[in-house]
């Protein structure tokens, strides 16, 4: 594996250590992890000094769709909040709480986009933590701002499979998303989609 990407965490250190994350097959800084800044324990860090595996750039090339195309095959995998069911996604808060502020997840997602087998994915779980809330909703809520927009969005993975949203219609949107909600929110969704006009009245 190759690693390309704004921050990197103690997560890498076992693929290092295994042999796994080596770059050897990047098509751009080959045999480099490139990134702009690095969060985590001291173990990270003194595996990061003064080690010429590790290619610091400015974040606006890190992060510039066309450097990011340039990999062959690059997967862009963005955590999200909540999405609707036009495919609108929330990466950023969640009941109204902040978590993150502008990233750059929109530029990643693009730039896997135009890869050369590349794939842009995201993933939530179907619900809280506590099981009681759709993460997959028939429309964000207000405290629930757009970061990626629908245009943008490819792949959206929970633990009960995968929708392809991108090129699909509203229609075919929110099907594709509603089989990936929790079984149990998923006849409520069918009902709000009904409501919202985005599938016919007959729609099962």
């Amino acid at each position: 594996l190759g690693l390309h990407s704004d921050v990197i965490t103690d997560a890498i250190i076992p693929l290092l250590e295994k042999g796994i994350l080596t770059g050897r097959k990047k098509t751009d800084h080959r045999g480099k992890i490139v990134t702009s800044f690095a969060i985590g324990t001291r173990r990270l860090y003194d595996i990061i000094n003064g080690n010429p595996l590790f290619s610091f750039q400015p974040i606006q090339a890190v992060c510039r769709p066309n450097m990011i195309a340039a990999q062959y095959q690059m997967v862009s995998v963005s955590q999200a909040f909540a999405i609707d069911l036009t495919g609108q996604v929330c990466a950023d808060q969640f009941e109204g709480e902040y978590y993150g502020g502008v990233a750059a997840q929109g530029e990643f997602l693009r730039g896997a986009a135009r890869s050369a087998g590349g794939k842009p994915i995201i993933c939530l779980t179907s619900t809280t933590d506590d099981g009681e809330t759709s993460r997959i909703r028939p429309a964000l809520r207000a405290s629930e701002g757009v970061v990626i927009p629908r245009a943008d969005v490819h792949y959206v993975i929970t633990e009960y499979g995968i929708a392809y949203l991108f090129g699909k219609s509203i229609r075919e949107r929110a099907i594709a998303l509603i089989e990936v909600a929790h079984p149990q929110f998923r006849a409520w969704l069918i009902e709000e989609a009904k409501t919202l006009g985005y599938v016919p009245a007959d729609q099962r």
